[in-house]
């Protein structure tokens, strides 16, 4: 099945070089391979033999692309690629694979400044399924098995739960060990399973503390780490003043729906989290877009579940709902947003689209099918 970016990454690549980043089996390799499938040269870090290659640079120059698979196993790698790229050009077209740690040394220093572009491939939403899925069958495979590739596509219940727990069991074993000391391996899967059983709802780090018997401090920093491997990602409440933001208690998602308990409210919202940080790294990646996505809350604790941001206008405010249609909470908050801010309730079963009280009451799969990314 094409990936939603691939065409672009394809011209980019005439122009610079990309790094493609995600999460482990997000099909990074599948993509990077399809992209010029009978002449291009395939390295993996992980093989012995490969890496003897790369250490002589003895790829052919004569093939269309050359592909760099967790090339950051190689010491300063930042320094090698930019040698090869300034020596050699953009011919032939380089393309460098890896899980988030390529973000995490990316961030680490400016030596590639100018030199490329970057991606990152997201799990299948329902807009990227569409015309192989009907809207509401992609939305419930999402829910029900997640949007990874291989346990999509097989669409068995039994096959995801064992995929699933191979891959996360594979992260934190390998993957973890390469960018963190962590003294505590159980620590971390007990955190996985805390933050499984809170999609939707707050996290207190003081909480999350005393459940694992460790400092707030080391919670933060653990969360900050299963963030950086692509497991979940952290949405922030919605202040003017963003490190007041940064500072209130969080709402925790995984990248993989399939993960989150067995609540299907819990698992919509995942998946509907999922979408739209989707396309607003779609738009930060393509268009050079500064987006965000948060939640909203007061102080009587009445919330809308999504707010996003792109270059610093608010966008969408999103609630989400299995079959409800009430519109209260969406109706207090979007009137202190401006006009342009459209506010969209976002409902599972719904039998017709509705407007009330100047909010879209839409349903689930169809808006989510229309999220291009």
């Amino acid at each position: 099945m094409k990936r939603s970016i691939e065409d672009r990454i394809k011209i980019d690549l005439d122009r610079k070089m990309v790094l493609l980043s995600g999460p482990r089996q997000v099909g990074k390799t599948t993509l990077s391979r399809a992209l010029y499938p009978d002449n291009s040269e395939y390295f993996n870090m992980d093989n012995v033999e490969h890496r003897l290659l790369i250490q002589k640079q003895a790829w052919r120059r004569d093939c269309d692309l050359v592909i760099f698979d967790e090339l950051h196993k190689i010491r300063k790698w930042k320094n090698w690629i930019k040698g090869i790229y300034d020596t050699e050009g953009a011919r032939p077209r380089l393309l460098v694979t890896g899980s988030s740690r390529l973000d995490i040394y990316r961030k680490g220093g400016d030596s590639l400044a100018g030199r490329f572009y970057s991606y990152r491939l997201h799990p299948f939403s329902v807009a990227e399924v569409k015309g192989h899925y009907k809207a509401d069958t992609a939305l419930e495979h999402i829910m029900r098995l997640g949007g990874f590739p291989e346990p999509f596509l097989k669409g068995s219940d039994v096959y995801a739960k064992r995929w699933r727990r191979s891959h996360v069991d594979r992260i934190l074993r390998e993957d973890l060990l390469d960018i963190a000391a962590v003294r505590s391996l159980k620590g971390m899967e007990t955190l996985v399973e805390l933050l499984r059983n809170s999609v939707g709802s707050t996290i207190s780090y003081e909480s999350l503390s005393r459940d694992l018997q460790v400092s707030p401090n080391t919670v933060k920093l653990w969360i900050g780490i299963l963030e950086s491997l692509y497991i979940i990602f952290v949405v922030t409440p919605y202040h003017r003043n963003i490190a007041r933001s940064l500072i209130k208690q969080p709402k925790i998602y995984f990248y993989d729906t399939g993960l989150v308990k067995e609540d299907e409210g819990a698992r919509l919202e995942n998946a509907v989290a999922c979408a739209l940080l989707k396309r607003l790294h779609f738009l930060e990646d393509t268009a050079g877009e500064k987006c965000a996505l948060h939640y909203v809350r007061d102080k009587k604790k009445r919330e809308a579940d999504f707010l996003t941001l792109r270059d610093g206008k608010t966008e969408w405010l999103v609630e989400t709902k299995l079959a409800d249609t009430e519109t209260v909470s969406l109706k207090h908050f979007y009137e202190f947003f401006p006009k342009e801010t459209k506010p969209i309730l976002l409902v599972k079963n719904l039998k017709r689209e509705l407007f009330l009280d100047g909010i879209h009451v839409k349903k689930a799969g169809n808006w989510l099918e229309g999220l291009e990314a």
